[in-house]
């Protein structure tokens, strides 16, 4: 590496290392707070980078932020491959997987049309139902990287997380009672609860808390919905693509860096070489890079902004939360 270079890098780090420190605390406190309270860690950082909003003002912090909620969610993202393997697809069998796949398309595509029926762009739609339908505030965050820029994209993002947090809770809580009262079996309420529950670490609370056999059919059936992220994100990245870029940007690639990353990583995964520790540490790293970002995104976003959505996306998240629980309760019921 010449001089000139390391001294230019060196310089950017600089500018960048104070935006990332602030973010990195805020996932810090978010994290201490999930693990003693419960609630979804993601929920936490949003909330409390919200309340530090104003250092996104700041010139010594600004930078950091910016590169914070953009590049090190994509990381983040690509290292959510570590999570899966191809065996652990194969083991389900055909059934479930056609289920995963059927309901997260059909929950996306009526998503997108309702969200034009309320007045939204489908882009929105494709966001929020995403989210519901693959693994929550992780896709939230990984769809909208790839989405087209927009004024009121980062506004749709965060609104969707805290959709999507505070209806995960709430699934995680009343869905083994909604599995009870059907009667499924161990295997069945995994495949429910998988297959609805939007983030991973609220199907696993679920899932253990019915049986260990739940709890592991629930696990692999959820990150089954999280192999879901890659067309998702193809797509968007085509949406993007059709859009074109604005003046004086590249066209944007067809399939994101991040997307190749999260392929290579899952292939390298389903070799059955990783040592678990690697395996582990992949994960650990993908959720701390993805609640450092959240915890930017949120100081970036100014409350009063949220508050002025009104109850239309509400109503929306809530809808495609019951239409994916009604249609794997129907599946389970009369086809698997």
């Amino acid at each position: 590496m010449s001089a000139t270079a390391f001294t230019a890098l060196n310089s950017r780090g600089r500018e960048l290392l104070p935006g990332f420190i602030v973010s990195l605390i805020v996932a810090a406190a978010a994290t201490f707070l999930s693990e003693h309270y419960g609630a979804p860690v993601m929920l936490f950082a949003l909330l409390l980078g919200m309340a530090l909003n104003f250092l996104s003002g700041d010139s010594k912090c600004k930078p950091g932020i910016e590169f914070t909620a953009r590049e090190v969610l994509r990381i983040g993202v690509a290292l959510l491959g570590m999570r899966i393997t191809l065996g652990q697809i194969a083991a389900l069998g055909w059934e479930p997987v056609a289920l995963i796949i059927v309901s997260v398309a059909a929950t996306i595509l009526l998503s997108m049309l309702v969200a034009r029926l309320m007045g939204f762009q489908s882009l929105f739609g494709l966001l929020s139902g995403g989210a519901t339908a693959i693994c929550g505030a992780s896709a939230a965050m990984a769809i909208s990287a790839a989405l087209p820029g927009h004024p009121g994209k980062e506004k749709a993002t965060l609104f969707t997380v805290i959709g999507v947090s505070a209806l995960s809770t709430l699934a995680m809580i009343s869905y083994p009672m909604i599995a009870n009262f059907f009667g499924l079996s161990a295997s069945e309420a995994g495949i429910f609860l998988g297959a609805t529950i939007h983030d991973v670490a609220q199907v696993v609370g679920a899932g253990y808390s019915m049986s260990p056999e739940t709890g592991d059919t629930a696990t692999v059936v959820k990150l089954l919905r999280v192999a879901m992220l890659l067309p998702v994100i193809l797509c968007a990245a085509m949406i993007t693509r059709m859009r074109g870029a604005a003046a004086g940007d590249k066209r944007p690639p067809l399939l994101p860096w991040f997307a190749v990353g999260f392929i290579v990583l899952a292939s390298i995964n389903s070799t059955g070489l990783v040592p678990a520790l690697v395996q582990t540490t992949g994960n650990e790293l993908s959720r701390w890079f993805l609640v450092i970002a959240i915890s930017a995104l949120g100081m970036k976003t100014q409350l009063k902004e949220l508050a002025a959505v009104g109850i239309k996306p509400i109503l929306l998240m809530f809808g495609e939360t019951l239409f994916l629980m009604l249609l794997v309760l129907a599946a389970l019921r009369w086809w698997l």
